[in-house]
């Protein structure tokens, strides 16, 4: 979608939590260099940026989010669709459909950074006063086992504390008790002398040994109590225990007062610890800072910023040594394919021929030269093969027949590329904007089979992935004729190159010969043109090309009247590719590759067509 979608109404949300709703849309995101730019959902609620597969997998979950409070957002330099949002060591690469949509992005995206940051009034609102437990925690276990070990001293003085807390909370309550009694004795005594005052007859004197007598008026003296009944009463010696406690107050004084001695000690010790630790702390930091600046400044290697385009940051030694380690990689896994094939190859039997009634064939008394066919070729359109694509390909095959049969041995713009064997690839080089377009040319002898069984191979779309190892994927859009078809082919990606696709019209024609002693001619002819259905994706890049395999059977006669065998049959092939990449590489990059590619692709074709017209019936 090209907007933004929000989950709540505006009526039913408080202007103060309009930051909490979820707001989705569709970006493109850079996933990996194999599969480069997808579309994905992306959806923003508070300071939180997740993205989904899709819209409909949402409750299925994320498939990853991003903390936005110290987000950095960048727009690209050169693309006005892409922006970048990196956390840290994490970068999110991301694309709009067009840089109006790009910068509303921006602004929402800034916008929730900056109300949703855990400084601002509203996160205050939201967050409260919690605090991190993680950092509590961490605040408590800054001393390890291995000190308190050191410190066997300091533990010792405890223990002496908590034995003192003990002795004088006993030492407390046994006072206690002594106290409450004597304020109970005294409240006696007060009351005795009420009653002596009110008789005026009895009262009390005190003794030098510390006794209370009750006189009377009989002038007689009892003993009414004394301090040794108080004591004996209490079990308590007063004394005693005043004397303990202030022993005991002493000794919890003196302890606490080795205690700080012993802490200030220590501290000085932590101190110069921790002084240490602050230091290597603040290198650490600054360490990490520079890194991050570092990184800041360079995207992460595999990146969009390493694909192929003028503004690249790979050099192109890189790149081509990225793409040759990855054309590598296919061969090898290509290798262990073929292999697994060849142990468990199939006999499939070759259909008959629906393009063209069999011909008798045509016996040759001496090799023709590709030039020497030239004058006798008659250039037939079949009635039956008429679509809205006729004219195109009638001016393609004529154009094929034209130039692309001649002999290249003379023209000082051809250069040889490869030679080996009966085979060589020449090369012309083109550029145009910046951009290379050279031809190539290829011809090639094979023996063994003809050009119709040649032809049928290349183009039938049921036997491409057994010998194109290049195709990721293909389908056929629309079907014109029996002998026309629109086909849309992507490509294997080859990273740092970005992945292709071509649509294209696939064509095969068989062209009579008007001459008896010259052979009929079998041509698939590839062309691209443009369908509704398949319109250019952001995901690929959309090549063009303009290809044809041109074939032509050449049978030496067998001796006497024994049957055409396989060992009597040659054909000769002309390959012409014409590719136009659609995007920017380096050009020695794509001269290399195409040196190294066209050479192998053909050998292996060719070597696939022999295995599989092997034992079968000859098709002329």
């Amino acid at each position: 979608m090209s907007d933004f979608s929000s989950s709540g109404s505006d009526e039913d949300l408080d202007p103060e939590l309009e930051l909490l709703d979820e707001l989705g849309g569709k970006l493109s995101k850079w996933t990996n260099y194999i599969h480069g730019w997808q579309d994905r959902w992306i959806v923003l609620k508070g300071n939180i940026l997740s993205y989904y597969r899709s819209a409909d997998e949402k409750e299925y979950g994320c498939r990853g989010s991003i903390c936005l409070s110290k987000a950095v957002i960048t727009p690209h330099e050169f693309d006005e669709c892409r922006f970048d949002i990196s956390v840290n060591d994490s970068i999110w690469y991301l694309r709009a459909e067009h840089p109006l949509l790009r910068q509303q992005w921006i602004d929402t995206v800034e916008l929730h950074k900056a109300e949703s940051g855990y400084g601002s009034e509203s996160s205050l609102r939201r967050h409260g006063s919690l605090l991190s437990l993680t950092s509590a925690a961490s605040g408590l276990s800054t001393t390890s086992a291995s000190s308190f070990k050191k410190g066997y001293s300091l533990q010792e003085k405890l223990a002496e504390m908590e034995t003192f807390r003990d002795i004088l909370c006993r030492q407390v309550d046994t006072l206690q008790k002594y106290f409450d009694n004597c304020a109970d004795i005294d409240s006696k005594d007060e009351l005795h002398r009420d009653k002596a005052s009110e008789d005026e007859e009895d009262f009390l004197t005190s003794r030098p040994d510390g006794n209370y007598l009750l006189n009377n008026n009989n002038s007689s003296k009892e003993k009414l109590f004394s301090v040794d009944s108080l004591k004996g009463s209490l079990g308590i010696d007063f004394k005693g225990e005043a004397i303990t406690f202030k022993a005991t107050t002493a000794g919890i004084l003196s302890t606490l007062s080795h205690c700080i001695d012993i802490l200030v000690k220590r501290e000085e010790s932590w101190q110069r610890r921790l002084d240490k630790e602050i230091e290597r702390r603040r290198r650490a930091e600054d360490a990490y800072k520079a890194a991050l600046t570092e990184l800041k400044k360079k995207p992460h290697y595999g990146g969009p910023d390493y694909e192929e385009g003028p503004n690249s940051l790979i050099n192109e030694e890189e790149f081509f040594d990225a793409v040759e380690a990855a054309l590598d990689k296919h061969d090898q896994i290509e290798e262990q394919s073929h292999a697994e094939r060849s142990r468990a190859s199939r006999q499939i039997s070759l259909p008959p021929d629906t393009y063209s009634s069999i011909s008798p064939p045509k016996y040759l008394t001496k090799p023709h030269s590709q030039t020497s066919s030239l004058s006798s070729v008659d250039l037939i359109s079949a009635s039956d093969d008429v679509h809205r694509f006729s004219a195109q390909v009638e001016e393609m095959v004529q154009s094929h027949m034209t130039y692309s049969l001649q002999d290249v041995g003379g023209d000082a713009n051809w250069q040889l590329l490869v030679e080996e064997g009966d085979m060589k690839v020449y090369r012309r080089e083109v550029e145009e904007n910046g951009i290379v377009l050279d031809p190539l040319k290829a011809t090639h002898a094979v023996k063994g089979v003809t050009g119709h069984e040649v032809c049928h191979y290349f183009w039938d779309t049921a036997f491409r992935n057994d010998w194109e190892t290049t195709i990721e994927s293909f389908q056929v859009v629309e079907t014109l004729s029996d002998k026309a078809v629109i086909i849309h082919q992507t490509h294997k990606r080859v990273w740092p190159a970005s992945q292709r696709d071509v649509l294209y019209v696939s064509v095969i024609r068989k062209i009579l010969s008007t001459n008896e002693n010259d052979p009929d001619t079998w041509l698939v002819c590839n062309f691209s043109v443009d369908h509704d259905s398949y319109p250019p994706s952001a995901r690929c890049i959309r090549a063009k090309i303009n290809v044809a395999m041109i074939c032509q059977t050449l049978i030496s006669p067998p001796e006497g009247d024994k049957e055409i065998t396989r060992d009597n049959i040659l054909c000769k092939i002309t390959y012409v590719a014409n590719v136009n990449p659609g995007g920017w590489a380096p050009a020695s990059v794509l001269r290399a590759i195409a040196k190294r590619e066209y050479p192998k692709f053909l050998k292996r074709f060719t070597s696939y067509v022999q295995e599989k017209s092997s034992g079968e019936a000859i098709l002329f």
